[in-house]
């Protein structure tokens, strides 16, 4: 493996253990989440450089634009759940309570 791919796959791992570790806001896990769709877009478009495949060149802008997506999605949540709780920690949340 070389250098290149060893810093997406430790940024990736790093967003990971970000998402996992420290879910005290609603807002960092949103940015570990984007951190590691960036990892994963960055290593998808050098991965498709490197085998100079153009089958597979419009795959990380499809990855792009699916965490697009989820990243609009999630502020939408990220606002809805401050509105109607005051505050995004992810503790005061209750999934069976609406």
């Amino acid at each position: 493996m070389g250098l290149v791919q060893y810093a997406f796959t430790a940024a990736f791992t790093l967003g990971l253990c970000g998402l996992t570790f420290h879910r005290t806001h609603l807002l960092s896990a949103l940015l570990c989440l984007e951190g590691m769709m960036l990892s994963l877009f960055i290593g998808l478009a050098i991965w498709t450089l490197q085998l100079n495949a153009t089958n597979f060149s419009t795959a990380p802008l499809l990855l792009l634009a699916f965490s697009a997506c989820e990243a609009s999605a999630g502020l939408a949540l990220l606002v809805a759940t401050a509105r109607t709780h005051g505050s995004d920690h992810l503790q005061t949340f209750n999934l069976l309570r609406c």
